[in-house]
């Protein structure tokens, strides 16, 4: 695997053969929870496809010829031709995998998969997702000597990692960057001796056998399972919203305002999370137009005076959008008045979305309890409806969701299943 810059794009993908291209950044939690499945397929298909990565910091100008609006985001290229579908922030293994395999005959193919041998792991208890609340629960059953797996699709850290700043966590004065706060959490857990399973794609999970599947090669054997899987950011669904994911639209402003630098961006959504990030954009962009359905933000008292104090950023109350296009080097986004039913056209160089979130229950369905909106029900103990099955964390149904809420709930399934092992 090789890193490359602008001069060497020709030469090293236009010219070459087979290759895949890594768009990535720093500061980019998605970029870092891609980079070891990236490394460990270029072991797998390097003799076939070259895998090639770029940092689009430093490469700008490139990176906006391609199209390339998002961190990170895979080009496949065959003969100098962009083959396949791009993907774009957190990208699973078996997506890379399936385009990989669609740009080589089948005999190929089939040769790489035989060099994977299955593997066979046995834990105490497999924490599925590692936010504050499965973080939490890893350290305290690793303190009560209970073997513990903690394994995840992404890095540590769940949504915090990708939030700007945390000013409402106990134990700070100041308000802590949110990727450190999670990394620190992460690195306690991890120093006690809690293993880790992370940036894996889970191909399926057996809860009546406490079993679950990771990159269809690994079986992970438990004897309780807690589910710690958060939510997911919502999308609007309006048109051209998957089309235009990396190429305009955006979900992270960590991974991306700062490529917005005397830019004017779109923000949907009127909560903490699009006030708080609004505030963190607007430290680049030159304009922030915040659009909500409602007449008044939902979000804090003092990120809301933060941002209507702030001369770059204006508000649309009264309004959702409709569709989104690209036009050039400019994403059109078409919005609708809820109150007089027009329509209007904001000219942007970017959108950012942030208009609530769902829970990550679709390797759990027809499989366990939920509540009308699909979160997972659970007793006091965090126990589920399948015994030796905890929940914790913001997938969970209850009224609040917080850090401090995430990291109570992993606090009492943690303590409820060591009492009943120990």
């Amino acid at each position: 695997m090789k890193e490359i810059n602008t001069s060497e794009f020709e030469q090293e993908v236009l010219k070459g053969e087979k290759v895949v291209l890594d768009f990535y950044s720093t500061e980019c939690p998605p970029c870092e929870a891609l980079a070891p499945k990236f490394e460990g397929l270029a072991k797998l298909y390097g003799n076939d496809i070259k895998f090639l990565k770029i940092f689009r910091q430093q490469n700008r100008e490139l990176s906006d010829k391609l199209g390339v609006k998002s961190s990170p985001t895979l080009l496949f290229f065959d003969n100098g031709i962009e083959v396949s579908e791009r993907f774009s922030g957190g990208v699973k293994r078996s997506e890379i995998i399936r385009s990989l395999d669609s740009m080589l005959p089948l005999e190929h193919v089939q040769k790489i998969k035989s060099q994977i041998k299955p593997i066979i792991s046995e834990f105490d208890v497999i924490i599925i997702g590692a936010g504050p609340g499965g973080l939490t629960a890893g350290l305290y059953l690793c303190q009560a000597k209970i073997n513990t797996v903690l394994v995840d699709i992404a890095l540590p850290g769940g949504q915090v990692a990708t939030t700007h700043e945390v000013s409402n966590y106990p134990g700070f004065i100041e308000p802590q960057a949110g990727y450190m706060l999670s990394h620190n959490m992460s690195e306690q857990t991890k120093s006690c001796g809690t293993a880790y399973k992370v940036a894996v794609d889970i191909t399926n999970v057996d809860l009546e056998k406490k079993e679950i599947i990771i990159d269809e090669h690994e079986t992970i054997k438990a004897k309780k399972i807690i589910i710690a899987t958060g939510t997911s950011p919502n999308a609007t669904g309006a048109a051209g919203e998957r089309e235009l994911k990396g190429k305009g639209i955006s979900y992270c402003a960590t991974c991306d305002a700062k490529y917005f630098g005397d830019k004017e961006v779109v923000v949907i959504g009127g909560g903490n999370s699009a006030i708080e990030e609004s505030d963190f954009i607007a430290r680049f962009a030159t304009k922030v137009t915040i659009v909500h359905q409602f007449d008044k933000f939902t979000a804090n008292k003092k990120a809301q005076e933060k941002i209507f104090a702030n001369p770059k950023i204006s508000t649309l109350f009264h309004h959702e959008p409709r569709s989104f296009k690209r036009e050039g080097d400019k994403m059109i986004t078409e919005l609708e008045d809820l109150q007089t039913k027009e329509c209007k056209k904001l000219v942007s160089d970017g959108v950012f979305i942030f208009i609530g979130m769902k829970p990550n229950v679709e390797l759990f369905k027809n499989k366990l309890q939920l509540d009308q909106w699909g979160y997972i029900k659970t007793n006091e103990d965090m126990q589920t409806s399948v015994k030796g099955v905890y929940a914790v964390g913001d997938v969970i149904s209850k009224k609040y969701r917080q850090i401090t809420t995430a990291v109570a709930d992993g606090t009492i399934a943690a303590i409820a299943i060591a009492k009943d092992m120990n």
